[in-house]
C-alpha cells in the first residue's frame, strides 16, 4: 500500500499525496492526473512501475487543488500557473534530491507545461524525462469535440457561460445523483469505441470528489494555455507524447503539436481511443512510459543545469499530519 500524507502549501490548501518506493530511490515518477479527475486515474501505471521496477523507482501521484481528496483554495488561485507553482513545491517536499520523470494526463500535462515556464532553473536541474498524455499546448484551439463548427461554437459558448456559474459556487460538489444520469455524457466525451464500467464509475467518483469552484475556476486558465515556445525551450531530454484518434477534448493535432515543438518526443496515436488513455490504452501508455524511464535509468547522469532564467521562485510546502 502507498503511504499517504498531507503537503500544506503557503495559501493554506492541503494537498493528498501517494507514495510508493524508497525515498531514495534514483528516479522518482511523479504523475499529474487531469481535469475534475484525482490520483487513482494513474491506478495501472503505479501498479505496473511498481511491479517491473521495485526500489529503483519512487512512484508519486497527488491530488491537485480543489480535486479529490486535497481541500479546495480561493477562486483567484484555481489557475494553471498555481499549479506549476504546486508541482515546484511537491517535487521539492517528496523528491528533494531525485531525479524525475513527470507523466502528465489533460490538465495534468498543462501543469507540467507552466510549472517548466515558471520555473525554468528548477526544471531543468530537477526533471529527466516527460510524458504527456491527451493534452495540449494551445488551449482549445484544437477542441472541437468531434462535431461540426458551428454547434462547436454554441458548446463553447455555453460551457464557457456554465463554467463561470460554477466557479462561484464554491467547495460545493455535484450531486451524485445528477452524476450518474450523466454517465452516458462523460462517456461519449471522455472514452472511445471501449470502455470498461470500472473506469466509467471510477472516473465518475472521482467528478464527484471535485468542487464546483475547480471544475469552473480552472477553465479560462486551460482555454488560454499556449506553451508551445515553453516545449521549443527544453532540450533533448527523452519524452513521449500519447492521444486516441476518437479524443474529442485534445485531439491528435495537439500531440503532433506537442511532437513537433519537442523533437526528442516519441508520439503515439492510438486507433479507437479517447482521452483516458491510462484506462482505455494502459499497455500502449505504460510501454511509452517505461521507454522514457529506461533511457532515464540507463542515463546515471543528473540532469544538467542549464543557464536559463529561473523564473518564478518555487514555492515549498510543509508536511502535514491532517
Amino acid at each position: 500500500m502507498p503511504d499517504q500524507t498531507e503537503l500544506r502549501l503557503p495559501d493554506g490548501v492541503r494537498l493528498h499525496v501517494e507514495t510508493s518506493g524508497p525515498p531514495d530511490a534514483p528516479v522518482t515518477v511523479l504523475l499529474l492526473h487531469g481535469w475534475t479527475l484525482d490520483g487513482r486515474s494513474w491506478h495501472r501505471q503505479v501498479a505496473e512501475l511498481r511491479d517491473r521496477y521495485g526500489d529503483r523507482v519512487r512512484v508519486v501521484t497527488y491530488d491537485a487543488r480543489g480535486h479529490g481528496r486535497s481541500s479546495c483554495m480561493a477562486l483567484p488561485a484555481a489557475t494553471l500557473a498555481q499549479l506549476g507553482d504546486d508541482l515546484a513545491a511537491v517535487l521539492d517536499a517528496v523528491a528533494p534530491a531525485s531525479r524525475v520523470v513527470l507523466a502528465g494526463h489533460s490538465l495534468g500535462g498543462m501543469t507540467i507545461m507552466e510549472y517548466a515556464h515558471r520555473h525554468r532553473a528548477h526544471f531543468a536541474a530537477r526533471i529527466a524525462g516527460l510524458l504527456f498524455v491527451s493534452t495540449t499546448a494551445e488551449g482549445h484551439t484544437h477542441t472541437a469535440y468531434g462535431l461540426s463548427p458551428r454547434i462547436t461554437r454554441l458548446i463553447r459558448l455555453a460551457e464557457t457561460t456554465g463554467a463561470g456559474v460554477l466557479a462561484r459556487c464554491g467547495t460545493w460538489r455535484p450531486p451524485q445523483a445528477l452524476l450518474r444520469a450523466l454517465r452516458p455524457s462523460i462517456r461519449w466525451v471522455l472514452f472511445g469505441d471501449r470502455c470498461d464500467p470500472a473506469d466509467i464509475r471510477l472516473v465518475t467518483s472521482a467528478v464527484a470528489r471535485a468542487s464546483l469552484r475547480s471544475i469552473g475556476g480552472f477553465r479560462p486558465s486551460i482555454g488560454a494555455h499556449h506553451r508551445l515556445d515553453t516545449l521549443a525551450e527544453l532540450g533533448r531530454l527523452p519524452a513521449a507524447a500519447l492521444v486516441g484518434d476518437r479524443d474529442r477534448l485534445t485531439p491528435p493535432p495537439c500531440a503532433r503539436s506537442i511532437a513537433a515543438a519537442l523533437p526528442t518526443t516519441e508520439l503515439t496515436v492510438c486507433p479507437g481511443a479517447g482521452h483516458m488513455l491510462m484506462m482505455e490504452r494502459p499497455a500502449e501508455v505504460n510501454a511509452a512510459l517505461h521507454g522514457v524511464l529506461g533511457q532515464v535509468l540507463a542515463d546515471r547522469r543528473r540532469p544538467a543545469r542549464r543557464a536559463a532564467a529561473s523564473g518564478a521562485t518555487p514555492r515549498h510546502a510543509v508536511p502535514s499530519s491532517g
